[in-house]
């Protein structure tokens, strides 16, 4: 079935919203954030109207309902995204934080001096800084598998690197740039067979189309709440069970300890070894509503309708003199990131911004990607469910008169 776009905007109350002087609102920022639906707000207002309380350790009612709303929440994430067990899913504060949390972990345990990690020229800095931070600390080695003109990952400057035998291969499921959907399978079991662990960043693709880690067989998997209809500050770290049960805990502090003397303690089983302090529980259950939500229009719907709708996008804006697409290729999502000729990419924000039209500008958090492609900044457009082909002839009748102002 296709997706009832109209219905869905009005399941979404910013969606309603006029911009100046009564210009409705065209949302094309999602790759950055998405809006939520009245749902997910409603989940996490009636969280705190009638049970808002601290989680595991209470025996008293709203203890008892909080903590099962929490953990149930849990279940619902590990069936997401087809977990083997919900011990393998750690809540952490977003896609940034999980990766931080296997580098400080996992890596700190594992690497040693001279050791190699694998990353691309397409990485969200989330997945570059972290690296950097250890390999100056540990003395690592960095390689990098190499961009094509076209946006993808060149698959036989990968296999030439594997060939050094890394202990880890980190990089995205989907461009948050170039909307480009690497072929992730092959690549995880590739670096399999070099003997190497990975780490994937799923911000840009949990949200959009099925994942299945198990299917994957990705070893640490990340993405976060906020990008998926739920709130902010909320984000999900999957790790096989073995890896997160031989890593040492993140952070210490509450509930992540099972005993504790004054120079010692025993951290707690998992998932809650890595979960130190009063988390984000409104948070949780806003995720939960949003999962709900999507899985109510299925994820394959989803994944078709922004496949159908980034095309339509992708021709239009093909057609418009001076405009230069980014990641000219066949597997992408719904991100389309732009040069509009001489003009900055912020003056074309602002310009959209006043009829109304919600983009990005800048370089997104992938400075060397943007090195790479010679340019300091690009115009970025992206797509989710509640965006139309209407939507799509705003953005490319807001380009036209950005084109004539400063023609």
């Amino acid at each position: 079935m296709g997706l009832d776009v109209k219905k869905i905007k009005s399941d979404f109350p910013i969606l309603a919203r006029e911009i100046r002087n009564g210009i409705p609102l065209v949302y094309l920022d999602s790759a950055a954030t998405s809006q939520k639906p009245q749902v997910v707000i409603d989940a996490m207002t009636k969280y705190y109207q009638f049970s808002n309380a601290n989680i595991h350790r209470g025996v008293h009612t709203l203890a008892e309902e909080a903590t099962g709303m929490y953990e149930d929440v849990r279940k619902k994430v590990a069936n997401f995204i087809n977990a083997k067990s919900e011990k393998e899913i750690i809540y952490t504060r977003n896609t940034t934080e999980s990766i931080n949390l296997v580098a400080q972990t996992w890596g700190k345990t594992n690497l040693e001096e001279g050791d190699i990690i694998v990353l691309t020229e397409m990485e969200h800095h989330s997945n570059l800084v972290p690296w950097q931070m250890l390999a100056a600390e540990k003395h690592l080695n960095l390689e990098f598998v190499t961009v094509t003109d076209d946006g993808l990952l060149n698959l036989q400057v990968y296999k030439e690197l594997l060939e050094k035998s890394p202990k880890l291969v980190s990089f995205t499921h989907m461009s948050n740039v170039l909307g480009t959907i690497n072929p992730v399978k092959e690549m995880i079991n590739l670096a399999h067979q070099a003997g190497a662990l990975t780490m994937i960043d799923g911000a840009q693709s949990v949200p959009h189309f099925p994942v299945d880690v198990r299917d994957l067989d990705a070893d640490f998997y990340a993405f976060s709440a906020h990008k998926m209809l739920g709130p902010t500050g909320f984000g999900i770290l999957y790790g096989k069970e073995k890896l997160l049960d031989a890593m040492p805990p993140f952070m210490g502090g509450g509930d992540m300890i099972k005993k504790v003397l004054l120079r010692s303690f025993k951290p707690n089983d998992l998932p809650h070894k890595f979960e130190a302090g009063t988390p984000a529980i409104a948070e949780a259950v806003g995720l939960g509503a949003a999962i709900d939500y999507l899985q109510a229009l299925g994820m394959d719907n989803i994944a078709l309708h922004e496949h159908e709708l980034t095309n339509y996008a992708f021709q239009k804006l093909s057609e418009i003199e001076n405009l230069i697409i980014f990641g000219k290729n066949n597997n992408r999502g719904g991100v389309i990131a732009f040069e509009l000729g001489i003009i900055h990419p912020h003056d074309v924000a602002q310009i959209l911004d006043r009829h109304g039209i919600a983009i990005r500008a800048g370089h997104h958090c992938a400075m060397p990607l943007h090195e790479k492609f010679g340019i300091p900044a690009t115009s970025r457009a992206s797509f989710y469910l509640y965006n139309s082909y209407e939507d799509v002839d705003r953005l490319v009748e807001g380009i036209n008169i950005a084109s004539d102002l400063f023609g």
